[in-house]
């Protein structure tokens, strides 16, 4: 069985960071992209930040560079997204999500497995 587990969120007020950490296990892809989606109420779902573990190449959505920074510890299996500058409108729940194979899609119908989410909410 395949297990997302994520920790690291929480309340913080603008200008703060946030490190958002996700541990996967039970999986068999050889190669994998893992990263986060949010969403917020009322929006649909966001593509945030990946990795790839074949390369480590990496996506950012526009919202969130050069303020998010991902990482990753292929041999924990383990997805790190440290979070800078946080906005309000980064107010969201985080979901972390896996999928086989190398590239770096960013549609969340193309991710297999989903962790429970964790709630960011950036706020004076």
């Amino acid at each position: 069985e395949v297990q997302l587990v994520e920790s690291g969120g929480g309340l913080v007020r603008p200008g703060g960071s946030l490190r958002l950490s996700c541990a996967a296990s039970g999986f068999t892809f050889a190669d994998y992209v893992i990263g986060w989606f949010r969403q917020a109420p009322g929006r649909e779902r966001e593509g945030v930040s990946f990795i790839s573990s074949y390369d480590g190449s990496t996506y950012y959505g526009d919202s969130v560079k050069g303020r998010f920074t991902i990482s990753s510890d292929h041999a924990k299996n383990t997805v790190i997204l440290q979070m800078n500058s946080l906005k309000p409108e980064d107010t969201a729940v985080y979901y972390c999500a896996i999928r086989g194979g190398p590239i770096l899609y960013t549609d969340s119908r193309l991710y297999d497995y989903w962790g429970q989410g964790t709630q960011v909410t950036v706020s004076s």
